[in-house]
């Protein structure tokens, strides 16, 4: 049997054993053999060199493969974060707290921290607003004071500076640890933290916050974890922000309301001021977040208490009887003092307040007090208080000066509504005393002038008995004067009757034709002074009319007189007519003439008391202007009117609607 030579394989002898078998023929069939193993071993060399790099291949694919896939992880689980902490916020939109206790629980997870605070900016301190992991005597401090102001080589000192993430690998190496720096002591020693991260909270450049995670071992976070909690920090600052606008849209509308509110109230308390002051003291505590509010009100020369929101009963016994004045000693007598609001952060620090005592009784720390200024006087102010050390915000101020204004425009409606109130009876006494008057000067002056008429008709009738033939003209001058002179005092009669609701009337049902008739003969003799035509248009069958019959002529007679008055060589008429109006029967009885004519502006005060159209008409033809007005009052107290239509130039239509049943009208 064949046997490989030393130093090769049996594997490496193929071209060996097949030259045996087949045998070798010539020295070139040998060569050929031997150059096809040659080139088998070369086709072997390179299957194997091959499989090596496809085994390094797929090892490197492998690789990439892991990489990508705790990629994908990592990516994965900070978009469900991402969502997590979103979803947190679109459903608190106005609490912040689980908001940011999602961030730190979702930051310290991803970032393999133990625990993490989270600090929003205060003045030039931070006070810390969440945490997250903390040990228990570490966020026991922190709670006991929020405020801090760290150290500028501290990693919250460094992102107050600079506004850019802040690492630090060892805190024990930082020269305040070393200094011990009670902020970095407290950390280490109970909160146990080494190696910290943190990263800004920005708004328009402007820092707000800061966030911090924590390691309890040196070891440093890597840049993907900066990121990522750089992420969340503005997620944070979107949170504030909307946070911010909600707040203030709703402080808005509560505000709005509240002075809707107080408005409505004013509008229906006109007579009760108390319920106006008592609402805006409510309004003022809820709105300004305020403990307690009172209102002060000036009283001669001092104020005092006129109401007051959350004041206990024995605090508010003692405010009822304490009264202020200008003065530095007390917010109210200072508020008065300055004519301006007053701020004072803490009552019981300020050397000027002299009411200590009852400030400590009360629990007043803050207090906001407010002017109630008319024309520059203080004439009361309102008073908020607080029972923690916590300023108002211009906001809040604001608001109560809204308040302020408020309670000046109630307290002035009050005074002004009782002034006008007083006026009025004052002015009504008068008026009574006026009619009281005229009254009893027009029947003092008709019994004389009765006379005089008397006597001269009797001379004039009898003056050729009396040898006083001469002196008849003069006496019949003194008869017409003395007759127009009645006729205006019964006429300021009438209206002063009127005016003092003592009118009476005597309703008789009478047939209208035999009336028209009597007031048209009279008519006649004024219509023949302007040489004017007199027409009658009647309606057949005006029936019967249950009316004043002397209230009626009287108003005839006025209207007959003022269109012969205005109305030279030209026609008067008179028409009467039934109308139906309004489901009622009515008598329409109209006076037109062909006169001078009204404007609309004249028209507009004709009924007007002692009123004439113009003052150029009145001197040209005369008149005291008490004709129109009192017809017109009559006619309303038979309930009825009196109207016009005219057209300067074109002459006047004055109507008297009566309804044919009499029926007493209010409207005098």
């Amino acid at each position: 049997m064949w046997e490989a030579r030393p130093g090769r394989k049996a594997g490496d002898c193929s071209d060996e054993v097949t030259l045996s078998c087949k045998g070798a023929k010539s020295r070139t069939s040998g060569r050929n053999l031997r150059s096809t193993g040659t080139k088998a071993r070369t086709h072997v060399d390179r299957l194997r060199a091959s499989n090596t790099d496809l085994e390094e291949q797929l090892k490197a694919s492998r690789r990439e493969l892991a990489e990508a896939r705790e990629h994908l992880a990592e990516a994965l689980e900070q978009q469900t974060a991402t969502s997590e902490v979103l979803q947190v916020i679109s459903s608190f939109p106005c609490d912040l707290e689980p908001v940011f206790q999602s961030m730190l629980e979702n930051a310290t997870r991803i970032c393999d921290a133990q625990f993490g605070n989270l600090y929003l900016c205060e003045g030039d301190a931070f006070r810390i607003v969440a945490m997250h992991g903390a040990a228990p005597g570490y966020a026991e401090a922190r709670k006991h004071n929020p405020l801090v102001r760290p150290p500028p080589d501290s990693a919250l000192g460094r992102v107050a500076i600079t506004k850019q993430p802040a690492h630090i690998a060892d805190v024990k190496t930082t020269r305040s640890y070393i200094e011990r720096d009670p902020f970095l002591i407290l950390g280490v020693d109970q909160g146990g933290y080494r190696t910290i991260v943190a990263v800004p909270m920005l708004k328009n450049n402007e820092l707000i916050g800061a966030i911090l995670i924590f390691r309890q071992k040196v070891e440093p976070f890597s840049d993907k974890h900066i990121e990522l909690l750089s992420n969340f920090a503005k997620q944070a600052v979107i949170a504030i922000e909307n946070t911010r606008l909600l707040n203030e849209l709703r402080a808005s509308l509560q505000q709005q309301t509240a002075t809707a509110d107080v408005l409505k109230v004013i509008s229906r308390s006109t007579f009760d001021l108390q319920a106006v002051l008592d609402t805006l003291v409510e309004s003022a505590v809820r709105l300004c977040d305020a403990d307690m509010a009172a209102i002060h009100r000036l009283r001669g020369s001092i104020y005092e208490h006129a109401a007051s929101h959350w004041l206990t009963p024995a605090i508010r016994d003692y405010m009822t009887k304490i009264q202020f004045e200008p003065g530095r000693g007390t917010i109210a007598g200072r508020t008065a003092l300055e004519r301006d609001v007053i701020h004072v952060t803490d009552v019981q620090d300020d050397p000027e307040y002299t009411l200590g005592a009852s400030a400590r009784a009360m629990g007043a720390r803050t207090m906001l007090g407010v002017p109630l200024l008319r024309e520059g006087i203080p004439i009361g102010m309102i008073v908020l208080m607080r029972r923690v050390v916590r300023r108002f915000s211009d906001r809040e101020i604001d608001l109560a000066t809204t308040f302020a204004d408020q309670a000046v425009i109630a307290i002035e409606n009050v005074r002004l509504f009782y002034e006008i109130q007083e006026k009025s009876r004052q002015l009504e006494l008068a008026s009574q005393h006026k009619s009281q008057f005229l009254a009893s000067m027009s029947h003092e002056l008709r019994t004389p002038l009765n006379a005089i008429i008397g006597l001269t008709e009797m001379m004039c009738t009898n003056a050729a008995r009396f040898g006083t033939e001469k002196a008849q003209e003069p006496l019949r001058r003194v008869n017409a004067a003395g007759t127009h002179l009645l006729g205006l005092i019964n006429q300021v009669l009438d209206l002063s009757k009127i005016e003092a609701g003592k009118l009476e009337l005597n309703p008789q049902s009478l047939q209208l034709a035999p009336l028209i008739d009597d007031v048209v003969d009279t008519a006649r003799q004024l219509a023949g002074q302007n040489k004017n035509r007199l027409v009658v248009e009647t309606q057949e069958n005006l029936g019967a009319l249950t009316v004043d019959p002397m209230r009626l002529r009287q108003i005839l007679l006025n209207l007959f007189s003022n269109a012969c008055k205005f109305t030279k060589q030209g026609q008067v008429t008179l028409r009467a007519c039934r109308v139906l109006a309004d489901g009622r029967d009515w008598i329409d009885l109209a006076v037109a003439d062909t006169g001078i004519g009204m404007t609309a502006e004249q028209q507009a005060k004709l009924f007007q008391d002692f009123t004439q159209a113009d003052s150029l008409t009145a001197r040209r033809y005369g008149g005291t202007g008490l004709g129109l007005a009192i017809s017109r009052k009559l006619a309303r107290i038979m309930g009825g009117d009196v109207t016009v239509a005219s057209e300067a130039g074109k002459g006047s239509v004055f109507t008297v609607r009566l309804p044919v049943g009499l029926e007493k009208s209010a409207a005098v």
